[in-house]
């Protein structure tokens, strides 16, 4: 079971630096891509995608008004996060080398579990991107190998 996303992990941190592109717009990790999508305007968006850090971007994100869905899309904007994150192939290679162990997040209850207790969405989503980068992988293989057939 891995549970602290640090040392040989920390690729599985929100705050580990992978440069993601939604929408003609850059996030220099994931965490600055899931802060600025809290926000209701393009102007506040700019201000936590601009941060220089992870941490400037969290801390930016409590200074705006959060858009009126949020509850409803957090986890799907995370998710999303976390599917172009791995993408990335070298960082999916990494993700598909933490095999089928389980994935526990330490970060509060919501995204993780303290103390045994919490819902760990955040170690569930890291395991279904994996499930994800399996499944597009094999479905690449396959089309190559039928499409190499002469």
């Amino acid at each position: 079971m891995i549970t602290r996303f640090k040392d040989g992990y920390y690729f599985l941190s929100n705050y580990f630096p992978s440069e993601i592109w939604l929408g003609g717009r850059r996030y220099p990790t994931v965490e600055h891509f899931y802060q600025a999508n809290k926000a209701d305007s393009f102007q506040a968006h700019k201000y936590i995608s601009d941060a220089k850090t992870p941490g400037e971007a969290r801390d930016n994100a409590n200074e705006i008004t959060i858009r009126h869905d949020w509850d409803a899309v957090r986890i799907p904007i995370m998710r999303l996060g976390l599917i172009l994150k791995f993408d990335i192939e070298e960082l999916g290679d990494m993700l598909l080398n933490t095999g089928i162990q389980e994935i526990v997040s330490d970060s509060g209850t919501f995204w993780g579990l303290q103390n045994g207790i919490g819902e760990n969405h955040l170690g569930k989503l890291l395991m279904e991107v994996r499930d994800q980068v399996i499944e597009r992988r094999i479905l690449q293989t396959t089309y190559i190998g039928i499409h190499n057939v002469n």
